[in-house]
């Protein structure tokens, strides 16, 4: 037993001893590792720390505390070294050692890394997973200070308030957190609890400015002006930059709000805006503080400023800038604004005021958007039981009148009862009426002057209206309607109080004239040149329309006295005199005075359209006295040199007669079957045959005729008599004006006689027939007929007709080779022009610029054209010179144009001076133009909408930036039906646009 109990204490040592001895064998040079890899993290050698334990945690058992320790350094080596995987790492240890006394130190230590680098968003992941219970306080307020400081970074500020809360009387955490707590608050728009917490460390010097701009800012949103001036002007004397310009739009907009305007334009002024950029609300509060201290140009040049507006603030900023235009005399600018704040609903009064504004406006300078009346009336739809209605019912009468919408006026004072009204129906009804005469209207112009005349209330009106119904009467070719006119117009007691009681006399002659009273018409002609006129265009033309009534009426002498005055007023048309002054001598029996004239008028008029007439004329001067070579001479003249003359064809039948007369007989056949051959179907033609048939008969050589009769188509010796008779009948029917029975008789003679005698006149007779029944796409082919003949006495006539035709149809194709023709053939000065005029309109609408523009100067060699050709014509040169960039003779021509134009010519004129100025850079006369348009010719919409594009150009370079993009806003929105004009207006609004963003963070391009 004792030896037992010896053994077994020394069995214990041993075992002991061996097993000390083999722990120590098996641990000690691990461990050593550890602690080396320890002492490398505590000096932040992170990468060699990170190497060691991950090296030697495989050498520790998995339930060692000593492998945990490894996975925990190398992972928190990992997220000091910032690596990709760290992360992961540190998830993974915790997922692997749940029960290590490492895992909540991993997540504060990592947390705290994080926090000290200042990556608040990793930092709050890690420390919402700490575990705060076995925290000591002063651990505990040290984490929920980071975490708070890591949410609130991280703007989640909702979760961060709660930390914050808890350390709101902790000693060395204190002072941070009311700070924060309070600008949560503050941010949160508590400012009862920012106040409270933010004002307790306000004299902190580590947050006095920053809580000094908060409380001045929460001052300025409760509304308290004065706190916010108080707290906000101490820091401005420090503070540079950003946050200068942000306490300066605090203090600024609370002196605003103080309405002190004066003390508020400073501080307004030195905020730089949001990346440098104001709103519409700032350009508000400057514009409007400069406006209630009376400075209308400083407001003005902010309110307009304010691009696109769609709120309270833009209808009172715009309503506020219509105001001070008006202070500052800019009526069109005032307009736009009072019309801009009308759209809007925001504030009602100051739409209904400035509705009403913008409509008298509209009625004092005119509306560039809609006609002045359609704007009154609108108003009186919206507010009729305004107090102004009365008043803006008697401006929409007026605005009729003074837009020349008197269309419209009529409209509107048709059912009116009153003595004032039917009075002013009258006086517009004149307008209207005079208006259509100046289109070239007659037939409507006469209609409305009737209308005046039924109401003659207005003695000077019912006079100029009888008058004008004259002219209209006279335009239509109702001369008896017209003398009578003209005759009620003289013995109406205002008549010689009017202007055109002058030219009285000298309508009614020509009136007389046509109706071929000329006796009448002398008498009236001698009257008119018996007063003193500065107009020597008609007192010409009333000497020559005097001796043409002393000619007709065969008293020759005194037609050779009035051609005489009119040779020696050396006016238009003197070749006319000369040449009628010839053939009055010759109808005296004074042949050689007749010869002597005959040729010194034509050497002195080289280009007169009366040289044709004047060889033929003196080739038979020549015959009745015997000189058969002189009259030759002459007649050859006219043939070689006047191909399309119709007087052709009858010179040389007088010379196959002095051939025939001088027994030169082979002479005479050739000249007489040559006018067969070139001058088929014509009276000459029957003529040439008969007298070949008599000369053959004089030879006696019958047989030769009968042969060459039998090849000449139209003529049918055997059907002589019913052709004659047929065509007879079917000519009384159109003598009589019976048209419509002249068609068809001349239809069957031609069916019947396709190559008759009367062929020609049948056909030109035909088309006429078929151009008084206005059927003129019949009448084509008949007067294409005649075109395509030899030059003869219907030829003329037939081009005339048949290019107007192509005219009324707008086929400048057709209507071109025509007019050509009609220029180079007509005998009539007034023919050549219509045709001149035309070809000016048709090669420009064919894009042949420089043609156009030469047809149109030609057009105004002619002294006697009417304004309205004249304008025509500066009007073609002008927009050629447009087309061909040569805007200094666009210049030119458009001056002309606006001298002389009315209607849309005159709005499109007035456009181009507008144009023009702006171009020079005078940009306020360019707009005076196109208030011009606005206000008197608003009708013409297209016109009035590219000026408005000028309008806007013109006050952006005007630095006015609100009136440019309104106005063309306002052109977008109505004037959709001009393809040109939105395209343009839309481009020109983004560039605008586009330079405005670059101030103005209202504005989106």
């Amino acid at each position: 037993m004792n030896y037992r109990k010896a053994v077994l204490p020394f069995l214990l040592v041993f075992v002991t001893h061996f097993i000390t001895a083999q722990k120590t064998d098996i641990y000690t040079n691990p461990l050593s590792e550890y602690n080396h890899a320890i002492e490398l993290y505590q000096n932040k050698a992170y990468v060699a720390a990170q190497h060691k334990f991950n090296n030697i945690k495989g050498k520790f058992d998995n339930s060692s505390e000593l492998k945990a320790n490894c996975e925990y350094y190398a992972a928190n080596c990992a997220v000091r070294l910032g690596q990709r995987n760290s992360d992961d790492l540190m998830q993974k240890f915790v997922d692997k050692y749940p029960t290590s006394t490492k895992r909540n130190s991993a997540f504060i230590d990592v947390a705290d890394y994080y926090f000290k680098i200042a990556k608040y968003s990793y930092a709050a992941k890690w420390y919402k997973r700490v575990n705060t219970t076995n925290l000591s306080l002063k651990k505990e307020e040290e984490y929920n200070f980071k975490y708070g400081y890591s949410l609130f970074a991280t703007k989640n500020y909702s979760a961060a308030k709660e930390y914050f809360l808890s350390l709101l009387d902790s000693q060395e955490y204190g002072a941070q957190a009311k700070y924060y707590y309070g600008y949560i608050a503050y941010n949160n728009d508590d400012y009862a609890t920012a106040d409270k917490y933010l004002g307790e460390v306000v004299e902190d010097n580590s947050y006095k400015t920053d809580v000094s701009y908060y409380l001045a800012d929460m001052n300025f949103k409760l509304g308290k002006f004065e706190k916010a001036i108080e707290n906000g002007l101490p820091l401005l004397k420090k503070s540079r930059g950003i946050e200068h310009s942000e306490i300066s739009k605090i203090v600024g907009e609370s002196y605003f709000n103080l309405q002190k305007y004066k003390e508020a334009i400073p501080h307004l002024k030195n905020y730089k805006g949001k990346r440098g950029k104001w709103t519409n609300t700032d350009f508000y509060l400057l514009g409007y503080a400069y406006y209630k201290q009376n400075d209308f140009e400083n407001a003005v040049n902010n309110f307009n400023k304010i691009i696109n507006g769609t709120n309270m603030v833009a209808q009172n900023a715009y309503y506020h800038l219509a105001e001070c235009y008006l202070k500052l005399d800019k009526k069109a600018e005032a307009l736009n604004a009072f019309r801009n704040a009308a759209q809007m609903t925001f504030k009602p009064e100051i739409q209904k005021d400035a509705w009403l504004n913008y409509a008298k406006l509209s009625y004092e300078i005119g509306n560039p958007y809609k006609s002045v009346p359609e704007v009154l009336q609108e108003y009186i739809e919206l507010y009729p039981n305004s107090s102004h209605k009365d008043e803006i019912n008697e401006l929409i009468i007026s605005a009729y009148i003074t837009s020349k919408d008197y269309k419209g006026a009529l409209v509107f004072l048709k059912n009116k009862k009153s003595s004032k009204e039917r009075t002013l129906f009258q006086k517009v009804a004149f307008y209207r009426g005079a208006e259509l005469f100046a289109e070239g209207n007659y037939d409507l112009a006469k209609e409305n002057f009737e209308n005046s005349l039924s109401i003659p209330l207005d003695a000077t009106t019912t006079a100029k209206a009888m008058y004008w119904k004259g002219e209209s009467n006279y335009r239509l070719n109702n001369f008896i309607s017209a003398i009578n006119d003209f005759k009620s117009f003289k013995a109406n007691s205002e008549a010689q109080n009017l202007p055109e009681y002058d030219l009285l006399n000298y309508n009614m002659a020509y009136a007389y004239f046509k109706q071929k009273e000329y006796t009448n018409a002398i008498t009236a002609f001698k009257q008119y040149t018996s007063k003193s006129s500065n107009d020597e265009v008609r007192l010409n033309d009333s000497y020559l329309r005097i001796a043409d009534s002393y000619f007709v009426t065969r008293n020759y002498s005194n037609a050779i006295n009035y051609y005489n005055k009119a040779i020696d007023a050396n006016g238009i048309d003197t070749d006319y005199a000369q040449f009628q002054k010839a053939i009055s001598y010759g109808l005296v029996g004074n042949s050689n005075a007749k010869i002597n004239e005959l040729v010194a008028f034509l050497n002195k008029h080289g280009r007169s359209t009366y040289r044709d007439d004047a060889f033929y004329v003196l080739g038979n001067s020549y015959i009745e006295k015997g000189q058969n070579q002189l009259a030759i001479e002459s007649f050859d003249q006219l043939i070689s040199n006047f191909r399309r003359s119709p007087l052709v064809s009858k010179a040389m039948l007088k010379k196959g007669l002095i051939y025939y007369n001088t027994d030169q007989n082979e002479q005479a056949l050739t000249t007489y079957k040559n006018v067969v051959k070139r001058f088929p179907n014509t009276a000459e033609t029957k003529q040439a045959v008969k007298n070949t048939r008599q000369i053959y008969v004089d030879l006696g050589r019958v047989d030769e005729y009968a042969s060459w009769v039998k090849n000449i188509d139209f003529i049918n010796i055997s059907d002589a008599e019913l052709d004659n008779d047929m065509y007879e009948s079917a000519e009384k029917q159109f003598l009589q004006n019976n048209h419509k029975k002249a068609i068809t008789s001349f239809s069957k003679y031609l069916q019947n006689f396709p190559n008759g005698i009367h062929h020609l006149k049948a056909n030109f007779y035909l088309a006429q027939s078929y151009f008084s029944e206005k059927e003129h796409l019949k009448a084509i082919p008949y007067y294409s007929f005649i075109v395509q003949q030899e030059q003869n006495e219907f030829t003329e006539k037939s081009l005339e007709n048949l290019s107007l035709i192509h005219l009324e149809n707008n086929d400048w194709t057709k209507a071109i080779p025509v007019l050509e023709r009609l220029e180079t053939e007509a005998n009539s000065p007034q023919t050549i022009t219509f045709a001149q005029s035309n070809l000016m309109k048709g090669y420009y609408a064919n894009e042949n610029y420089t043609k156009a523009e030469n047809y149109a100067e030609l057009v105004l060699q002619n002294s006697k054209l009417e304004d309205r050709i004249k304008s025509d014509a500066h009007i073609i040169i002008a927009r050629s010179a447009i087309k061909t960039k040569n805007e200094n003779k666009a210049r030119s021509a458009y001056k002309q144009v606006e001298s002389i134009a009315s209607g849309e010519l005159k709005a499109e004129a007035l456009y181009y001076s507008a144009y023009f100025e702006n171009k020079d850079g005078s940009y306020r006369v360019s707009n005076q133009i196109i208030q011009k348009i606005a206000a008197d010719y608003a009708a013409y919409k297209y016109w009035a909408a590219k000026g408005l594009i000028i309008m806007a150009t013109n006050y952006y370079e005007l630095k006015d930036a609100y009136q440019a993009t309104y106005i063309l806003e306002s052109v977008l929105k109505n004037f959709s039906e001009f393809d040109d004009v939105v395209e343009e207006a839309t481009t020109e609004l983004n560039r605008i646009k586009k330079e405005e963003a670059k101030t103005n963070e209202s504005v989106k391009n």
